[in-house]
């Protein structure tokens, strides 16, 4: 299940209970000072919302007023995590308000992320949500905040806890990141077709070791687990007082999975796709590249021709700088397009 809050907006105006009301269409929450929609659900029944401008919504209290079915509709187990700030209190209103009245929910296992709680637990819910989300597989996560010096102080936490997300991309052997752009008839966005977007989502910096040292030599060391002898990866003399040596490594054995999944995405939404590195500066990237070229080539490039989609690339799969990604964004405002980018270049493109 996903829930997406448009804006910030439309958090600010639930918070005041004022005139917007949130309807579900499409797996998209979308506020309701939009054009209208007819909407047709089990909770809402067959209703039409006003269109062209007209300035009538519907209040949050129409919604509460709608009665709660006879019986409940059991929903599935899920692990639902909690983070903190304004999405926080939104997500509490959509739950309380519009789902908890009308499903079950006990098999949601729940778990607080927020700074004080990690503190009071010295990170152990982090830990146990890890290992709910791997043994549940289906996971709904908040927004949470990886606190500086500031908040720290601010919060009365005892230490700066590192962000949670790189614990639970290793923990669940994350493939991908998925966003997608939000279409609502009748309502120009952005984008005029969908744009699908995909960031590998394990190893690189979020799960990296460091320290701060001195002057002296850096050692990076790999040490086979066959028995083989070990070899230096990398060596290098540090000449400063002060520096920051950092280590992290992209584990490659899941993007054939990320490949697969990426291509079908963008034939089901009729798009064309690119893959987005920076391996020529980074020549580390290159098999992430190699890998989704070559399946490609043997498994989608024909169906992908079938439909017309590699027109737009001159019939082939085109790589792009994450620099040259970051302005096609940009400039591409018809969308029809799919990016499945290497870790890091995920965050500077979407």
């Amino acid at each position: 299940m996903a829930l997406r809050v448009a804006t910030s907006r439309a958090v600010a105006a639930a918070s005041r209970r004022s005139a917007y009301a949130f309807v579900r269409q499409s797996n998209v929450v979308a506020p309701r000072c939009v054009p209208a929609l007819s909407v047709s659900s089990p909770v809402l029944g067959n209703q039409t919302f006003p269109r062209n401008g007209s300035s009538s919504f519907m209040s949050t209290d129409s919604l509460e007023a709608v009665p709660p079915p006879a019986e409940k509709v059991v929903l599935p187990p899920m692990v639902y995590i909690a983070g903190e700030e304004m999405t926080h209190y939104a997500s509490d209103l959509i739950v309380d308000h519009w789902i908890k009245p009308y499903f079950d929910t006990s098999a949601w296992e729940y778990f607080d992320l927020s700074c004080k709680a990690r503190d009071e637990s010295d990170d152990k819910v982090l830990s146990d949500a890890v290992e709910a989300g791997a043994r549940i597989g289906a996971i709904f996560k908040e927004p949470t905040i990886t606190p500086s010096a500031s908040q720290v102080k601010e919060f009365g936490l005892s230490k700066a806890f590192g962000s949670p997300n790189g614990a639970m991309r290793r923990g669940w052997n994350g493939i991908t990141i998925s966003r997608d752009t939000i279409h609502i008839e009748g309502v120009e966005l952005g984008y005029k077709n969908p744009v699908l977007f995909e960031r590998h989502a394990v190893g690189g910096e979020y799960g990296a070791g460091w320290n701060e040292v001195g002057k002296g030599t850096l050692l990076t060391t790999y040490i086979p687990d066959d028995g083989s002898a070990p070899f230096v990866v990398d060596k290098r003399d540090l000449t400063d007082d002060h520096n920051v040596a950092v280590v992290y490594h992209n584990p490659y054995d899941n993007v054939a999975d990320l490949a697969h999944l990426f291509f079908k995405r963008c034939l089901e939404a009729n798009v064309t796709p690119y893959i987005v590195t920076k391996k020529t500066v980074f020549k580390w990237q290159e098999g992430f590249w190699a890998t989704m070229k070559e399946i490609f080539d043997k498994e989608y490039k024909e169906d992908f021709l079938k439909a017309g989609l590699l027109e737009r690339s001159g019939g082939e799969l085109q790589h792009l700088i994450s620099d040259a990604a970051t302005m096609q964004l940009i400039r591409w405002t018809d969308g029809g397009f799919g990016m499945a980018a290497h870790n890091y270049d995920g965050d500077v493109s979407r």
